[in-house]
């Protein structure tokens, strides 16, 4: 990126937050802080006015408006991408606030770029899961959720617990939300349980803004699910199973901490995360003929051991 793009990426960066560290445009241009102060400087000298304050970050002078931002081919379709899957993966409330912002992107959109875009619009599909979701189409519950989060309000919450198979009325410090395997999960801190618990969305038959605010500092959620990951001890597998087994274990594989895979000698190689070695193993044992252990040994051992009772018991 040159000088000039550089700058202009960086006063759009300015535009999209109150304030904004030096850190941070360091961090995502790769460039030193020292560069940062030179380009900002530059930024300045073109009559932006610009309010910058030691140890907290910069701002643009609140009441100054720049001219409405060109977007490229590029980020045009990314935007249109985002669309269809908003549309299918969200509630109505957050598929129409996305549709409603995207007339107002369209409408900034060069002649050719908008062209473009309705040239490929039908070539763009998200389907959904046969796994359905569940989740009631009236709650419109990932607005509500967002709303107690940026507000620090207290949620009120009626919610059924499958272990249990019990509905319970519950108050909730909402910390994040997070789509995984079809569904989405709401993380707050139960004033019930008095704990951090994770609720699905499709499990809440209703929600509602206390009106309470909470004065607790939770942590953000990537903060949540790494201190989350290290209390529960989470081992390591990492593990080869044949390519035409792969396509047979899609969505199993994420209920067993699927991390990530690829290819190794013409076999599939995956890494998984889990706190039950022996949950795993009797899986994995489904496809014992087809698959590998590659670490950790105690998981060698573990099928080992059930391998041999099988044996025993059936000679």
């Amino acid at each position: 990126m040159n000088r000039i793009d550089r700058i202009s990426a960086i006063l759009i960066q300015l535009q999209s937050r109150r304030v904004v560290k030096a850190s941070d445009i360091a961090e995502r241009f790769g460039m030193s802080l020292r560069t940062v102060y030179r380009d900002i400087k530059t930024l300045e000298e073109a009559g932006i006015p610009l309010i910058g304050e030691a140890g907290v970050g910069y701002s643009i002078m609140d009441g100054y408006r720049l001219p409405p931002v060109m977007f490229t081919r590029e980020e045009a379709t990314a935007f249109l991408t985002a669309e269809k899957l908003m549309e299918k993966l969200t509630d109505p409330s957050s598929d129409e606030n996305y549709k409603s912002a995207m007339y107002k992107i369209r409408s900034v959109l060069r002649m050719a770029e908008k062209d473009f875009l309705e040239n490929i619009d039908g070539h763009i599909e998200v389907f959904k899961s046969r796994r359905t979701s569940g989740t009631k189409m009236d709650l419109n519950p990932l607005q509500i959720i967002l709303k107690g989060i940026g507000e620090r309000n207290v949620l009120s919450i009626h919610y059924f617990a499958a272990h249990t198979q019990q509905k319970t009325e519950r108050c909730i410090e909402p910390v994040g939300v997070f789509y995984q395997d079809n569904y989405w999960h709401l993380i707050g801190w139960c004033r019930l349980r008095e704990d951090y618990r994770d609720f699905r969305l499709d499990r809440i038959s209703n929600i509602s803004l206390t009106g309470e605010r909470f004065r607790t500092l939770h942590p953000n959620l990537n903060e949540y699910i790494s201190r989350s990951a290290k209390e529960k001890n989470l081992q390591a597998i990492v593990i080869k199973i044949e390519k035409r087994v792969v396509p047979y274990i899609s969505e199993q594989k994420y209920y067993n901490g699927f991390i990530s895979e690829r290819e190794v000698n013409g076999m599939i190689e995956m890494t998984f995360l889990t706190e039950f070695i022996e949950g795993f193993v009797r899986w994995l044992m489904m496809y014992g003929d087809m698959a590998e252990v590659v670490s950790p040994v105690s998981l060698k051992e573990k099928v080992k051991e059930i391998s041999g009772i099988i044996h025993q018991r059936n000679s």
